[in-house]
């Protein structure tokens, strides 16, 4: 371990020796001990080390809440298909209302000039 290791890099090591995918739980162990992470900060640490592995690249999260190394995934097992995805829509008015709504003619602003 260098001085300037992340918790990443701890768990990227680890999981390349495993060769197969952990519970975070088991891989945050591991990143305690080897940084020597004191008990009083571990529980700050874990969320950032949670959200850390969730925007590393190099990790893929899996079912279970186990990781693994994204190169030893399928494609099918670390991407999910935004197709099927649907965005919320609470407002009741529809694109055309609203665009209907901001159309400002030069009759409605003869009186505003400036």
């Amino acid at each position: 371990m260098t001085a300037k290791e992340t918790m990443t890099d701890v768990a990227y090591d680890y999981l390349a020796k495993r060769k197969k995918e952990v519970e975070f739980v088991k891989l945050w162990q591991n990143v305690c001990k080897t940084l020597d992470i004191p008990e009083d900060r571990q529980r700050r640490k874990k969320s950032q080390f949670y959200s850390d592995l969730m925007l590393d690249s190099r990790f893929a999260s899996l079912e279970g809440n186990k990781w693994d190394l994204r190169h030893r995934r399928k494609y099918d097992e670390v991407h999910v298909n935004t197709d099927d995805l649907s965005l919320d829509d609470d407002s009741d008015e529809s694109k055309d209302d609203i665009d209907n709504s901001l159309d400002i003619t030069d009759d409605d602003n003869e009186d505003n000039r400036y």
